[in-house]
């Protein structure tokens, strides 16, 4: 039973981080409650596996540092504010070992999903795309932003099974 309830501690990461990516795609929002789940989440998870404090407390300082680094992209407006909380919520869960992953994926999903959408944009691509979904037709739009965290997701993603929690799952 307690096995049960680690995994299922565990789970929360991947389906928050999931159904972000997949928000912001559809409608260029990160709703607050996704991140505060997450970091609830990380509580849970760290008692049910009864981790130690200092692999904790490492963890807490890299969702710390994730936290000003997403403000500062914040404030140089690079990122959503609701990606900024989604990459901190996700450093916390990655810690040390994950961080390098997630950094490096998430950078070259963005720049990847940023080339896509200029194709997408783009005069000859454009005017091919005469149905479809409200959000796919938005993501379609000249001067609409880059829903980054669609690549924040897949950073955590691939980062999970390196992160001191993925490795219990």
């Amino acid at each position: 039973m307690i096995h049960l309830f680690q995994t299922l501690a565990l789970l929360v990461f991947p389906v928050i981080v999931i159904a972000a990516g997949l928000r912001d795609a559809t409608s260029y929002t990160i709703p607050n409650w996704m991140p505060a789940a997450l970091v609830v989440g990380f509580a849970v998870a760290v008692v049910a596996l009864g981790l130690p404090w200092r692999l904790v407390a490492v963890d807490v300082a890299v969702g710390v540092v994730a936290l000003f680094a997403g403000m500062a992209m914040f404030a140089l407006r690079w990122i959503g504010g609701g990606d900024a909380k989604l990459f901190a919520a996700a450093g916390l869960w990655l810690g040390l070992t994950g961080a390098p992953t997630f950094l490096l994926v998430t950078g070259v999903a963005g720049g990847g999903l940023a080339l896509c959408l200029l194709g997408l944009r783009s005069a000859t691509v454009r005017p091919l795309i005469g149905a479809g979904p409200a959000w796919f037709l938005r993501l379609a739009e000249r001067g609409e932003g880059v829903p980054y965290g669609v690549a924040i997701a897949l950073g955590a993603l691939m980062a999970f099974p390196l992160s001191a929690l993925g490795a219990h799952l």
